[in-house]
């Protein structure tokens, strides 16, 4: 079967009908990468709704950032196969399905089987508009297009959680999901009408099914390993055991069967370019930092600081302030820099920040918050924007499309694998220091007969007690973390340098 085909060159959108356009991709991008974080402060909610242990209510995000990483490597296989058009304005119709879906779930398996269907649908809509932005935009505009692009990826996380904590107090959780269902289904309506001209012909490209099961055996394994090793106690489980065995056994398999694939679903031959590998360590240690930080800033706010939902996100959103201001003066500064140099002052400035917050107190006030926050802003662009050109020059031009739809997977995988570690770390911290200060604070007794004494009864003096090395010894885990996560950002930074410097700049018009 063969597709009428229409370059861009043939019909070009002009005027209203182009700026029409790129506003639907980039709206589609949005709230693709939006969905990712909104339910970060929502997981309170969600959880005590559906009765479930805050925990378990990270599901939400996770099984979502899995799904979503599944299909992002296929997006170069189904663009090829049933149009890229096609397969945008599909998976923009089914994203707006799966989000009814999410807002209609009574249970926790219902919310995360809407949610998985999400993630399937919200995969090729980051790399496709990106594609699709490219191909309506004339060559000489394609760095607006990318900035564009780029712009939304990084405002969608900030966003995300404002919006989510606003939606959870004023009106209810399923709202976060609500949402999106005229925003998608308004998107796969223009996207339809304005961008059927630009479909190009299709091509018969082979399935690598065997890659695919195995990555998503591996894959689902370690996610299921991750979010369930604190509740099963870790590997003194047997159903742990298995996972281990089944992610490590299906991840040595899934690089044996892709390395010898004459059409592999992931492409892992780009590896081979030092500078493409060294900048994906980068992006994962980077982004998986990042994306730490903006899952348990508002558990931290919310559990045990006093923040309401909205107050969580909108402190969390002063990250992006600064961000979206300088973004656009990163991307021109990137074409003409070396990008090593970028990325090594953006990610060393977010570890700073990062280390910085690791002193915090239970008495701190919204402004001590939030200046961290706003500063972090100022690495955000230098980190990402870069980056991406760091890395899409380093492999040779035929691969661009493989190599960025590679990062999309690995950058979605890196903050799937982030919320579970974060998670449960710190809740184990929290459980370690609680018990530490326990059998240190007033171990002869002394501020407990005070108390007595003052007229306070027995039960109100262990509860006062129990509120005081509750909060420390949350506080002292969220330090803890956030020192570690400091840590990685540092080491992020130098692992640029074992880049090499880039021969020619990024050709990304025809990147999937």
């Amino acid at each position: 079967m063969s597709a009428t085909t229409l370059h861009s060159g043939d019909v070009p959108l002009k005027g209203i009908m182009l700026f029409l356009a790129a506003m639907t991709l980039a709206m589609a991008n949005f709230i693709a990468v939006l969905d990712m974080t909104i339910a970060n402060v929502s997981v309170s909610n969600i959880a005590g709704s559906l009765g479930v242990t805050t925990s378990q209510g990270t599901w939400v995000i996770t099984s979502y950032a899995v799904a979503e990483a599944i299909t992002v490597p296929l997006t170069g296989w189904l663009a090829a196969r049933f149009g890229a058009v096609r397969v945008f304005v599909t998976s923009m119709a089914l994203f707006g399905i799966g989000s009814m879906l999410c807002g209609f779930a009574n249970s926790l398996g219902l919310l995360v089987a809407a949610r998985i269907l999400q993630g399937l649908a919200g995969g090729p809509l980051m790399p496709l508009s990106q594609t699709l932005l490219l191909r309506i935009f004339p060559k000489e505009k394609a760095a607006a297009a990318t900035g564009l692009w780029a712009m939304t990826t990084l405002i969608a996380p900030i966003m995300g959680p404002i919006l989510g904590g606003y939606l959870c107090d004023t009106v209810s959780w399923p709202w976060i999901f609500y949402i999106n269902v005229p925003i998608a289904l308004a998107c796969a309506w223009f996207a339809w009408g304005l961008l059927k001209r630009y479909e190009h012909a299709l091509e018969r490209a082979p399935i690598d099914i065997v890659g695919l099961g195995l990555l998503i055996l591996w894959v689902g394994a370690l996610q299921i390993m991750l979010d369930e090793g604190k509740d099963q106690d870790w590997f003194s489980s047997t159903e742990i055991c298995v996972l281990a065995v089944t992610a490590v056994v299906g991840f040595i398999a899934f690089l044996i069967w892709e390395l010898t694939e004459k059409h592999p679903v992931v492409d892992l031959r780009v590896f081979r370019h030092r500078g493409y590998a060294m900048s994906l360590v980068t992006l994962v240690l980077a982004f998986g930092g990042f994306f730490s930080i903006n899952v348990l800033t508002p558990l931290w706010l919310q559990n045990f600081m006093g923040y309401t939902s909205t107050w969580a996100g909108m402190t969390t959103a002063w990250s992006g302030v600064l961000a979206v201001l300088i973004a656009p003066g990163v991307a021109m500064l990137s074409a003409k820099t070396d990008g090593r140099k970028l990325v090594f002052l953006g990610v060393g400035w977010m570890g700073i920040i990062t280390l910085w917050r690791s002193f915090g107190l239970t008495d701190m006030t919204y402004w001590q918050i939030s200046i961290p926050l706003l500063l972090m802003g100022l690495g955000m662009p230098l980190f990402f924007v870069p980056l991406t050109g760091l890395a899409l020059s380093s492999v040779d031009e035929e691969e661009t499309a493989s190599a960025a739809g590679l990062m999309n997977f690995v950058r979605t995988l890196a903050g799937a694998f982030a919320t579970s570690l974060v998670s449960t770390s710190w809740e184990d911290r929290t459980k370690l220091n609680h018990a530490d200060l326990a059998n240190q604070l007033d171990a002869s007794g002394e501020a407990a007969q005070a108390m007595l004494n003052s007229g306070m009864s027995m039960d109100t003096v262990r509860g006062s007690i129990e509120q005081l090395v509750t909060g420390q010894s949350v506080m002292l885990a969220t330090n803890q973390l956030f020192l570690v996560i400091a840590a990685i950002l540092f080491f992020a930074a130098c692992t640029i340098w074992l880049a090499p410097k880039p021969s020619r700049m990024a050709d990304v018009s025809g990147v999937h």
